[in-house]
């Protein structure tokens, strides 16, 4: 049975996902046992607490350098004895010191089809924005292991999402979340702790 820890930032509707899947018994050999939020007071907690997942906060802000943080980080997976951690909307970057403790054990969940609208300061609404001003006509999710370069890590799961016409960043978000990554991201997390994946 893997410890996962899931790293949040904010509403934690991938977070949900998870959860949901975890209770329907579609990962029965790993358990998400820490919830890591960037900071205080976001919903994510909430779900976390309601699910009975000890949650916790680990803000860049309140360390003076990224090493700092990153050790802080570390340390608390740690303590947790987690095995595998998921970004879920982790809006803070992930230093070599946390890559390195957790070789291919790091996944994150991508809303675009990588390698388009992915890289530095590509989240939120960005990536969606960027697919309907480029006119494609599919987007999608990915799912990767996090190495050091941003969005560069191996790809584990694709899939595509049709754009609609009409579609406003904020609709093709919703529909990339529900059709895609609330699907891959789960799936993914439990071909790891099955051990399809090395």
């Amino acid at each position: 049975m893997l410890n996962i820890a899931v790293l949040v930032s904010g509403g934690g509707t991938n977070l949900q996902a998870l959860l949901d899947s975890e209770a329907r018994g579609e990962n029965p050999n790993g358990k998400i046992t820490l919830v890591v939020a960037s900071k205080p007071g976001v919903f994510a907690l909430e779900r976390a607490a309601k699910a009975g997942v000890e949650g916790c906060v680990v803000r860049r802000k309140d360390y003076a350098t990224s090493e700092e943080f990153d050790a802080a980080l570390l340390e608390t997976l740690r303590a947790h004895n987690i095995d595998l951690v998921v970004l879920a909307g982790f809006l803070s970057v992930l230093g070599p010191s946390v890559i390195a403790a957790y070789p291919r054990r790091i996944l994150n969940v991508h809303p675009a089809l990588i390698p388009s609208f992915c890289g530095p300061g590509m989240y939120g609404l960005r990536p969606h924005e960027a697919a309907l001003a480029r006119g494609c006509k599919v987007t999608g999710a990915t799912v990767h292991f996090v190495n050091e370069e941003c969005d560069g890590g191996p790809i584990l799961l694709q899939k595509a999402v049709d754009i609609l016409p009409g579609d406003t960043p904020e609709v093709l978000q919703k529909r990339v979340m529900e059709q895609a990554e609330w699907k891959l991201l789960p799936k993914a997390v439990a071909m790891i702790c099955n051990g399809e994946v090395e």
